[in-house]
């Protein structure tokens, strides 16, 4: 059988507690501002975190004020340092690496999350040169996410992703482009022309966001309701509370399970195949 990156995003990029350390509940900083109830200081284990590294109130999240405990995804670095870079040792069984345990994660989170979004352009580019670059960043990020736990410390990220975003940035291009013929600019249906990126709160159901670039876009609680957001690039928008409800993302790109995590919606919503419709969602 032929391994596709589809599956590599199926099987290595998806969370997998029962094979983690409960590492995002100790490593990560908990804000009341960000859908905690209170602040937990990074490197503490939250109050709810279980001798066996499961989490007490898991069926009850969001009744108790954790709704930033169901937006956070991974992307399976968790697994991959518990099983791969610390090989099976706990921070509880090693408390001298507890620490070296935390960094390696938020950088492994990081490396994960660069090969969603590199599996994605490589299924999604069409220019043969760029798609053979992809792949060879694919098998390079690959690489590090194997590396010994003080060179992955080591590891300059920024410099990294600032690459990886390139390459991201330009099959975006191509993708939105070919949509352009799709847009309707009809006098009744608005088109972003300009590259704004605030729109909370905003109205957008009579906006034409098909194609759009909408990277890194603040969309907090916009009305998205019945929008089409076909081919619209959506890389490190932020969707927390956003209306989703009968929107259009089957073909919407680089899309992560944490963002539509933090987002509205409903049976009508249509999502793009790696994305898994959240359970809290009105029927």
């Amino acid at each position: 059988m032929i391994y596709t990156y589809e599956d590599k995003r199926n099987k290595e990029l998806r969370v997998d507690c029962k094979n983690c350390f409960g590492l995002c509940c100790v490593a990560l900083y908990f804000s009341a501002s960000e859908g905690f109830p209170t602040n937990k200081d990074a490197g503490k284990p939250c109050i709810n975190l279980q001798s066996d590294f499961t989490c007490s109130v898991h069926k009850s999240l969001r009744k108790k004020g954790l709704k930033g405990c169901t937006a956070y995804d991974c992307f399976g670095a968790g697994q991959k340092v518990a099983q791969v870079t610390f090989r099976g040792r706990d921070w509880r069984q090693a408390p001298e690496s507890a620490d070296e345990m935390f960094q390696a994660f938020l950088i492994m989170r990081q490396l994960h999350e660069m090969l969603w979004y590199l599996s994605e352009a490589f299924i999604l580019q069409t220019d043969q040169g760029i798609k053979e670059e992809i792949r060879l960043f694919i098998e390079d990020t690959e690489s590090l996410t194997l590396l010994e736990v003080n060179s992955l410390l080591a590891l300059d990220v920024a410099e990294h992703r600032n690459k990886v975003n390139s390459l991201l940035k330009s099959t975006s291009e191509l993708v939105r482009s070919k949509a352009e013929g799709g847009r309707n600019h009809n006098s009744r249906s608005r088109n972003i022309n300009s590259r704004k990126s605030d729109y909370f709160g905003a109205d957008l159901r009579k906006t034409n966001l098909r194609g759009a670039d909408l990277r890194g876009a603040c969309l907090i609680a916009a009305n998205l309701r019945a929008v089409d957001l076909s081919f619209a690039d959506l890389i490190g928008a932020d969707l927390r509370d956003a209306d989703l409800s009968g929107a259009n993302l089957t073909n919407s790109i680089f899309l992560t399970q944490a963002q539509i995590n933090t987002a509205k919606g409903d049976s009508q919503t249509k999502l793009p195949m790696m994305i898994v419709r959240p359970d809290y969602w009105s029927k």
